[in-house]
């Protein structure tokens, strides 16, 4: 029986503890995955424990119709995210605290607490990992415990376990990938003949892009998954701050007609590649020919093509955002943990 917390109750978080309060039943009798969700802190919406299990049905009922959950009667209300993992009973850290690519706070202070009291952690959080990936991986093996990170480049479409796992023995040699959805969504439609501006405004209409769109548009969110993946899967030591970056902001409707007549598609590329015994990195626009799996991946969708040795080519495409496909990648690391531990 694994004692869970969770560290955030927005959108993500919320759609991770929906699968696990729904299929609990499932997850135990499939895999003998047992678990309580014994703790949950989120800054806005309240915090509240109890060592013998939250009614998650409840607790998420709540939450629906209060946007809060601090009136939910228990044990303990009121502690900090602190406090909180490091609660001696706590087995499992699920952390969905918002990314910041520049600090990596607050969730770089939850992985190093979590994992210095030697509780697994499971995220979608990029700026912790994207910045300090060794320091933490490093931290997870001296202290015996699973730092889980699928979430955080493509979402629920399994990019690292594919990376690091089943792709273990062969030497990838490079990894490129549409790594941002709502971008992606953009030169689509552009393909279309529509403007970038027209389709910026649908895109935020629609909830794909935020209201201040800088993380898509200027390439950083794709920035930080590629230094993921340079990183994690590619055993580089890549610094986010070294890397090139170039968005989507100042591509014409011209140059998507120039790339069509020559049988090629922009799209916005993350890539990391070795070189000299190096892993090297960059974000930005491609024009890659209509026979690349990548130039047919179209709207929203996510994509990566590992370079290999002995496989060759190896695509991967799957959405790249959303509450349930995120939601349920923290549920498969919670899965190895259970696998593994």
């Amino acid at each position: 029986m694994y004692n869970i917390v969770i560290i955030g109750l927005g959108v993500v978080g919320t759609g991770m503890a929906e699968i696990l309060h729904n299929k609990k039943e499932i997850l135990k009798k499939k895999y003998g995955f047992e678990y309580k969700i014994v703790g949950i802190c989120d800054l806005i919406k309240g915090s509240i424990y109890d060592e013998n299990g939250l009614d998650l049905g409840e607790v998420l009922k709540l939450n629906k119709e209060k946007g809060v959950i601090g009136d939910y009667p228990c044990k303990e209300k009121g502690l900090t995210s602190v406090d909180m993992i490091t609660k001696p009973e706590v087995d499992i850290v699920a952390e969905v605290t918002p990314t910041d690519v520049k600090t990596g706070e607050p969730g770089l202070t939850h992985f190093k607490t979590a994992l210095e009291h030697k509780k697994h952690v499971v995220s979608t959080n990029k700026g912790p990992i994207a910045l300090k990936y060794k320091e933490l991986r490093d931290l997870a093996e001296k202290n015996k415990v699973y730092l889980g990170f699928e979430g955080t480049v493509i979402s629920g479409t399994p990019a690292i376990n594919l990376g690091t796992r089943d792709l273990a023995g062969c030497n990838i040699k490079s990894v490129k990938g549409i790594l941002n959805g709502t971008t992606n969504y953009i030169l689509t439609q552009m393909e279309e003949g529509r403007s970038y501006e027209e389709v910026l405004k649908e895109a935020q209409q629609k909830g794909y892009a935020e209201t201040d769109p800088t993380a898509d548009v200027e390439g950083y969110d794709p920035l930080a998954k590629i230094v993921i993946l340079a990183n994690a899967v590619m055993g580089g030591d890549v610094n986010i701050n070294d890397v090139y970056r170039e968005g989507i902001t100042g591509i014409t409707l011209e140059d998507v007609e120039t790339a069509k007549k020559e049988g090629k598609r922009i799209k916005l590329i993350g890539r990391a590649w070795k070189q000299n015994g190096k892993v090297t990195a960059q974000v930005k626009p491609e024009s890659l020919p209509v026979t690349d799996p990548l130039a047919n991946v179209m709207g929203v969708l996510n994509a990566i093509t590992f370079e290999t040795d002995v496989t060759g080519d190896v695509t991967i495409i799957g959405p790249g955002a959303g509450a349930y496909t995120a939601g349920y990648a923290m549920v498969t690391d919670m899965l190895e943990i259970h696998r593994r531990f």
